[in-house]
């Protein structure tokens, strides 16, 4: 049974994330909202079924690709049905930016990856020059075989890379929330938005 002292502090905690999410959150008035929380919850209970399923009887490491992976593994691992290691990786190419340069190494590999099936989680996959250069390195490291998840896939004709596993499909616009940032911010969104196109 729930005291009455928490529901108030429970009220009073939703009041304020509502006032936060609605009022003074900032986000871009040129923003569409492209999937909703429910609709981003199911999209991960598809993409742990998906590895679920493909990785039955294994035992993967998954390597969160930080920052922007940290919201999608965090909810993803949850989810798996499976016996897995966790490690992470450090890489950016925005840099606060809405566009990306030179891919920098700021955290190699975390986890021991050689002989290992390793699940590569990322937040999007847009051009795919970043999976694209983790999934080399984790070869070269030795892993025998490597998939690549992220939760949100761009629908453009030409990528770098492709991916096993995703949980949705936004147009080739610049996309935020749910791990994805817009200058920084908006990281913790638990919907997905794009800015308008110019």
């Amino acid at each position: 049974m729930i005291s009455s002292g928490l529901k108030t502090n429970m009220a009073e905690s939703k009041d304020i994330t509502s006032s936060w999410l609605d009022e003074s959150s900032g986000i871009p008035d040129n923003a569409d909202l492209l999937y909703d929380a429910d609709q981003v919850t199911r999209a991960f209970d598809k993409l742990a079924d998906e590895i679920n399923h493909a990785l039955y009887g294994q035992s993967p490491l998954i390597v969160c690709v930080l920052i922007g992976g940290i919201v999608v593994a965090g909810r993803l691992i949850t989810r798996l049905k499976i016996p897995c290691d966790i490690g992470y990786v450090h890489v950016s190419r925005y840099r606060d930016q809405t566009f990306g340069g030179k891919l920098d190494w700021i955290t190699s590999v975390h986890g021991d990856v050689k002989n290992r099936v390793v699940v590569i989680v990322d937040d999007i996959l847009d051009e795919g020059t970043t999976l694209l250069e983790i999934d080399k390195r984790l070869v070269e490291l030795g892993a025998s075989r490597t998939f690549k998840a992220v939760l949100v896939k761009k629908s453009k004709p030409s990528v770098a890379t492709s991916v096993d596993f995703f949980g949705l499909e936004v147009p080739d616009r610049y996309v935020f929330g749910c791990g994805m940032d817009y200058r920084g911010r908006f990281r913790n969104l638990p919907e997905v938005y794009a800015l308008a196109e110019d």
